[in-house]
């Protein structure tokens, strides 16, 4: 991690360094980064009937990582390096976390983190990412998160006027106030719920999150439904995105190497995957946020918006119960409808870039096999959908568009 900068960076130096507009560019990230993304997580925990502990053991591992990788990038590079859980991936568990007892999906995770650290340590994230078909990654993103996406609004039928709200609350939010729609969002359910249709509170008592370690149990099933899809889905949904948004701010590779980025993101991933670390990344859309002027007029100053986001995350980790204890109290139906309005903007993306008239006809249909395929929920041999869209998707990638050397 070369810096045309010394290496080492005083406290002075960040005291002089610090401002109020990178400040608030962290909040801000922060309050979209925490809102519809942790009911997704929520409803992976309950799709696996994790406990209460394991939910909470599973957000403090998630927080407490990327807010030190985070720290610890954004310090070492003096580029705002934010860092996240993979969203993606924890739609993708919604399904698949069903599928497998909570042990060999904790060793999936293990998979998935090695695999993702060794493409990350041995430099070959570039070469890697190239060979992987953009569409065929595209269209498994879209493929998990659209059926998700559909249950959404599934709801209207059971709670019209709470859905309605939400929706429109969305809608209006990204019309005027795009950055905050989803935190608009969850307070507006909140709102509703609580204060006109009355149901009780949750009572959340402030205490420290408590770590609960899962041992990995490695099997077949495990490895192909949960390991191997997670991780293509954490590499190509999140840490190549995150890469994409600091080289959009200005930041090129002497500034914030790929290498690096992704070894600590995914070498924290791996070590805590037993207590539920499913994967953390480099983030995208709350990226974006602090990379900008808005952050801060001068780009080498902006790293104080990724010290902040990284201090903000570890400390909701270390009360990543009373997050947990919250969330756990809303209705059911209530983070159904904010996790799935949080996505749409992802599933639009995914669905866009698979299927843009800037690839070639047969590039977009094998696409669309895999988006397809992933979409259905299809279960065979006890693989699940996200394997299949990945083996059809790329066969079919490889038949239309396969051509004879002379």
């Amino acid at each position: 991690m070369q810096n045309p900068q010394s290496n080492y960076l005083s406290l002075s130096q960040i005291k002089k360094d610090q401002s109020s507009t990178a400040l608030a560019a962290a909040l801000v990230a922060i309050l979209a980064g925490y809102g519809g993304p942790l009911a997704i997580v929520i409803q992976a925990a309950q799709a696996g009937n994790l406990t209460e502990a394991q939910t909470t053991s599973m957000l403090w591992s998630l927080c407490f990582t990327f807010g030190l990788a985070g720290l610890l990038l954004s310090y070492l590079t003096r580029v705002p390096i934010i860092t996240a859980w993979s969203t993606p991936g924890a739609v993708f568990l919604i399904t698949a976390l069903p599928t497998v007892p909570y042990a060999e999906a904790i060793a999936g995770f293990v998979v998935a983190g090695a695999v993702i650290f060794l493409i990350g340590i041995s430099g070959a994230f570039d070469t890697v990412m190239n060979r992987i078909p953009k569409t065929i990654a595209a269209a498994l993103l879209a493929g998990i998160l659209f059926k998700f996406g559909i249950n959404t609004f599934t709801t209207l039928g059971s709670d019209t006027a709470l859905m309605l709200l939400m929706l429109f609350t969305y809608l209006i939010g990204k019309r005027f106030f795009a950055r905050y729609a989803v935190l608009a969002v969850l307070i507006t359910g909140c709102v509703y719920v609580f204060g006109f249709k009355g149901a009780a509170i949750p009572h959340v008592p402030l205490h420290l999150a408590t770590p609960v370690w899962t041992t990995p149990e490695f099997t077949f099933k495990g490895i192909v439904n949960i390991g191997l899809p997670l991780a293509l889905i954490t590499l190509t949904g999140q840490q190549m995105t995150g890469i994409a948004v600091l080289r959009a701010s200005g930041y090129n590779a002497m500034q914030a190497p790929a290498k690096p980025l992704i070894s600590l993101t995914s070498f924290l991933s791996l070590i805590t995957a037993p207590f539920g670390n499913f994967g953390i990344n480099l983030a995208a859309i709350t990226a974006a946020i602090c990379t900008e002027k808005e952050s801060h007029a001068d780009p080498a100053k902006r790293y104080i918006a990724g010290l902040w986001c990284g201090i903000f995350s570890i400390f909701l980790g270390l009360i990543a119960g009373v997050l947990v204890t919250f969330f756990l109290g809303l209705p059911k139906i209530l983070i159904t409808v904010l996790a799935g309005l949080a996505l749409l903007g992802a599933i639009l993306n995914g669905l866009t870039n698979f299927s843009s008239n800037s690839h070639k006809p047969a590039e977009r249909e094998a696409a669309l096999v895999t988006f397809m395929t992933c979409a259905s929920g299809v279960t065979l041999f006890d693989l699940g959908s996200a394997f299949w869209g990945i083996v059809l998707g790329c066969a079919a990638h490889f038949i239309l568009t396969y051509t004879k050397k002379s």
